[in-house]
């Protein structure tokens, strides 16, 4: 008979959400699979619980899924834990429950805590519809391709960033986006929780001014349903175009970065609106 593999939620911040059902399974299972096992350390430590750990990350995927698939279907009970959260969301234990639920080994949820959906829940954004798009690329060209892709979906999008790439990516945000409505969250369900809600360009001065420390998780809003779905949406005047490009400059922007932003707003074309910011 083949072992399970038990997919714990853990906390994203505060202990005291621990379940006791996490608990249980700790303590009756064979061992704990972590993506980091200092991390999980501390949680087993806080527990009083004494359980050989396994380190499971996106380094060694291969090699420990395959030692930690032999011993399940030896019929040994593995625990699997992220750093924080949910194991499978944005993180290598997907691939650990594809290949179990491909293999017939039983694979069963403890249910906990996840960052997006407590962020999106507190967003002050509408909930009825919404995306996880994960953590953006780390390359410019990629990430912003990725953004492009979703303009005109009208579902709130959620995504995670780190705090060193954080303003590059609201920055790219702003230029594919637009100004839309936007909240950014960090320590969520720990003492000092700090949402940042406003517009794109709002966060980005919030965060030119404290530098982003933690993990963020960012909800935008999604694209306007009147919008979204249509080509010929009557062109702004010119004027208007000027200004938005001219107030973009004046804050320090170079005029390249300017037109890309304000041609995004408009769905203008970027080459024709850097060559009206040449024109002042």
């Amino acid at each position: 008979m083949t072992g399970t593999l038990f997919v714990c939620g853990t906390p994203i911040g505060n202990l005291g959400d621990i379940s006791r059902r996490l608990e249980e399974v700790l303590q009756q299972a064979d061992l704990v699979a972590a993506e980091d096992t200092r991390r999980s350390s501390q949680l087993l430590n806080h527990l009083g619980i004494r359980k050989p750990l396994v380190s499971y990350h996106e380094h060694n995927l291969r090699k420990s899924g395959e030692a930690l698939m032999e011993k399940l279907k030896s019929g040994m009970n593995i625990a699997l834990v992220s750093d924080a959260g949910m194991p499978g969301i944005s993180d290598p234990g997907e691939v650990l429950i594809e290949s179990c639920i491909r293999e017939g080994i039983h694979v069963e949820l403890i249910a906990g805590p996840v960052a997006g959906i407590h962020a999106l829940i507190l967003s002050g954004l509408p909930t009825a519809r919404f995306a996880f798009e994960g953590f953006p690329d780390r390359n410019k060209k990629t990430r912003r391709s990725q953004f492009e892709a979703l303009v005109r979906d009208e579902r709130t999008l959620i995504f995670y960033e780190a705090p060193h790439r954080l303003e590059a990516t609201l920055k790219d945000m702003l230029a594919c986006f637009g100004d839309r409505r936007i909240a950014v969250a960090r320590e969520l369900t720990k003492r000092y929780e700090e949402f940042v809600r406003g517009t794109v360009t709002e966060a980005i001065r919030h965060f030119e001014a404290q530098a982003p420390k933690g993990e963020f998780v960012i909800v935008l809003a999604g694209a306007d349903p009147l919008e979204a779905g249509t080509d010929g949406a009557e062109a702004p005047e010119e004027d208007e175009v000027l200004r938005e490009l001219m107030n973009r400059v004046e804050e320090g922007m170079s005029r390249k970065d300017a037109a890309a932003e304000v041609a995004a707003l408009y769905g203008l074309s970027k080459k024709e609106v850097y060559k009206l910011s040449t024109q002042v």
